[in-house]
């Protein structure tokens, strides 16, 4: 471990992480409602699909794991601990990402069998033809 800081030197420390923590968050609120436009309707560049809903994406995400890099980092003090035990932490969490896009995954399955389903619902069946040919006796009640 590192030194270890002082009183104020660490209500220093959470100062900084809060205002610094708000202020990313109130920008990434303000880029969110601009870019879906509730804010200004001419400007939307999150719903089309194409670069600017991919740079709105990005943003977003980068923010997000800033915010919770710096969470880590400093206010759970794993700036001040020695490699191994940092390690040791972090890299299981690579097993939470993964769970995260499986779950995604899964989830975008579940919607498109849905559909499928809500297709074959409306789907209009037309009744078979009569049959032809030698029927046993007893076998057809037509």
């Amino acid at each position: 471990m590192a030194g270890h800081q002082t009183y104020e030197e660490q209500k220093q420390l959470v100062f900084y992480g809060l205002k610094l923590l708000a202020v990313i968050t109130i920008v990434e609120v303000a880029f969110a409602l601009f870019a879906k436009g509730h804010i200004s309707p001419s400007i939307t560049f999150g719903k089309d699909g194409g670069f600017g809903q991919a740079l709105y994406m990005l943003a977003m995400v980068g923010a997000s794991v800033y915010k919770a890099y710096f969470i880590v980092f400093y206010f759970m003090h794993m700036a001040h601990e020695v490699r191994g035990l940092v390690l040791s932490v972090l890299l299981p969490t690579t097993l939470l990402i993964w769970a995260i896009i499986a779950f995604f995954q899964e989830g975008g399955s579940w919607g498109s069998r849905r559909e499928q389903i809500k297709e074959k619902n409306l789907e209009v069946v037309q009744p078979a033809p009569k049959p032809q040919g030698y029927i046993l006796p007893g076998t057809y009640n037509g």
